[in-house]
């Protein structure tokens, strides 16, 4: 039986749980010819890695920090993907393509839909990076108002303007230090890395709306952790990763739906074990 390849693709990827979640799909939908694996591939090696794949790859799943390096090395990028300028998922075809897309975007859409979140009026984003982009990719689709992004320099806040106007999104910028504002938004994303949000905690209202708070380890976080406390929605980084690799899978397999339960299973439990 000749083995079906997929793998993710980063640095560092020893955390990633893409594994996992690929993994239990594959076992859910009986796909035993299939594996995924995780490879250690910087910036300077992923064109030698791209040219060597062979007719056995399905696709590749991309992490930091190759999410734009790897479109110059592509036959297709989607419509959404080159929206952020940012590829996190390439399927190899039938016939030699390399197409890239983005399911972070639709994944963060998806996230919010499983709990209830479809439309907003407004929405703040706390942070800058890439995540950021991406998150004013999903809001362009479920946000019809403003959305005030809180960021830490002059330079973040004109990137962030940036992205609002090549996305279509309204985007207002404030300084972090009036990060507490942003937690009276129907709808806050947090993108920003572990420790940033904690000190934020103790800012939540006492109807907080919902929360999209994009880590997954160390969970909760704290303001994850107060925000449920005072009755708030939570959406967590675990969802995201989930239902991003649940379009990743559907992509590379051809099989849909895929398993979101299992993955999300698999990856409680590998989460549980840390």
């Amino acid at each position: 039986m000749s083995r079906i390849r997929a793998a993710v693709l980063g640095s560092p990827i020893e955390h990633s749980l893409s594994p996992v979640l690929h993994r239990a799909a594959y076992q859910e939908l009986g796909l035993a010819d299939w594996s995924y694996d995780r490879f250690e591939i910087d910036e300077a090696a992923l064109p030698g890695f791209v040219a060597g794949l062979g007719a056995e790859w399905a696709g590749l799943s991309l992490t930091m920090p190759l999410k734009r390096a790897v479109m110059p090395l592509l036959d297709e990028v989607s419509a959404t993907a080159a929206s952020v300028e940012a590829v996190n998922t390439v399927v190899l075809t039938g016939d030699g393509r390399r197409v890239g897309d983005n399911t972070d975007i639709p994944g963060i859409v998806a996230a919010l839909r499983e709990r209830g979140v479809e439309k907003v009026p407004a929405a703040a984003v706390l942070g800058a990076g890439a995540t950021a982009s991406s998150a004013l990719a999903a809001l362009s689709r479920i946000c019809s108002g403003e959305v005030t992004a809180y960021v830490r320099s002059a330079a973040r806040a004109d990137e962030m303007r940036r992205w609002g106007e090549r996305l279509g999104v309204p985007v207002r910028t404030a300084d972090w230090s009036a990060a507490a504002e942003a937690l009276h938004a129907p709808l806050v994303i947090a993108t920003t890395p572990a420790g940033a949000t904690d000190a934020l905690a103790a800012a939540v209202p006492e109807r907080p709306g919902t929360l999209f708070d994009v880590l997954y380890d160390p969970w909760p976080t704290a303001l994850a952790a107060a925000w449920t406390g005072r009755g708030g929605k939570l959406v967590g980084g675990l969802d995201l990763l989930v239902h991003q690799a649940v379009l990743q899978v559907e992509q590379m397999t051809g099989r849909t739906p895929g398993p979101l339960a299992a993955m999300r299973a698999a990856g409680e439990r590998a989460l549980a074990a840390r």
